[in-house]
Formats: structure tokens, C-alpha cells, sequence
């Protein structure tokens, strides 16, 4: 059972990084294009990207409950850093990035449990976005991905090094 656990936590941190990832990735040409430009394609992300990032909180999950499994020892800290780095990830979401994505959406009619999700806002930020221009929040958005890819990644790395020295 550990081992399975241990398998999941890995494939669901892997994608969680990989989705941060990819939008770094597209940080240098997104950069480039005009405001026009920008804001046609941006709305592109959010049906897969959000099916997607459902790996993310799942991963907290089972990083949790491998850590409930692990006894005191290398392994134990490495999946406790793995933790950590996976929170720092989605805390990044939550404090800089989530509050811009209204922006982005605010022409597209979010349905269901996506408009629950894109109107969440527990800090009262999702109007300040507005006050900001555009360059701002692309910024903010394409380097808070940037932020979260790194800690993905980090968690990643940690996991599949408790892994290998467990």
C-alpha cells in the first residue's frame, strides 16, 4: 500500500508541476505580444488547465497521508519538504495568481462549479485586480507561474529522491 500511495503522490505532484510548468515555459513569448493578442489567447487555459489542476490539492492529500504512513528518517523529511514545497506551490496560486484570473475571465460565462471556483476570493482581492492595467497583472500572472513551477518542481524532485533513497 505504501508504495502505491507513494506512486500516486508522485504522478499527482508530476502533473501539478507540469501544468505550472508549461505556463512558465510560455513566459518568454508571452511576453512579446501585443495586449490584443494577449488577451485573446488567455482564456484558452482555463477548461483543461483547471481539470487539471485538480492534481494539485489532490497532491496535499496524499503527500498527508504518506507522511501519516512514514515513520522518523530520511524518507520522512525529504516527503515532509515535498509537502511543504507543494503548499508554498499552491499558496502561491491562491495569493497571486487566483485573484488575476477574474481579470482574464471576466468575458468568458464560467459555469457551474468553474464560476464557484474563479469567484472565490477568501482575501477580497479579485477587485483590486481590476485597478491594475494590463501589463501588471500579465506580469503578476506569468511570474507567479514562474514562482509556483520552481517550488513544483523542487516538490518533485524531494519526492523522487525519498523514493529512490527509501
Amino acid at each position: 500500500m505504501l508504495a502505491a500511495l507513494q506512486v500516486v503522490s508522485a504522478i499527482l505532484v508530476a502533473v501539478a508541476m507540469a501544468l505550472a510548468l508549461a505556463h512558465a515555459l510560455e513566459l518568454p513569448g508571452k511576453l512579446r505580444l501585443s495586449k490584443e493578442q494577449y488577451l485573446a489567447v488567455q482564456p484558452i487555459y482555463y477548461p483543461g488547465f483547471t481539470i487539471g489542476g485538480l492534481c494539485e490539492p489532490l497532491s496535499l492529500l496524499f503527500l498527508v497521508l504518506l507522511l501519516l504512513l512514514l515513520n522518523d528518517g530520511t524518507v520522512f523529511w525529504l516527503t515532509a519538504g515535498a509537502f511543504a514545497s507543494m503548499l508554498a506551490m499552491h499558496g502561491a496560486y491562491w495569493l497571486l495568481t487566483h485573484p488575476v484570473n477574474n481579470f482574464w475571465l471576466k468575458d468568458v460565462q464560467a459555469k457551474g462549479l468553474a464560476r464557484s471556483f474563479f469567484s472565490f476570493d477568501p482575501l477580497s482581492r479579485i477587485d483590486d485586480a481590476g485597478k491594475l492595467d494590463w501589463v501588471a497583472l500579465r506580469n503578476r500572472w506569468e511570474f507567479s507561474h514562474a514562482i509556483r513551477a520552481g517550488f513544483g518542481l523542487l516538490g518533485l524532485v524531494l519526492l523522487i529522491t525519498a523514493l529512490a533513497v527509501g
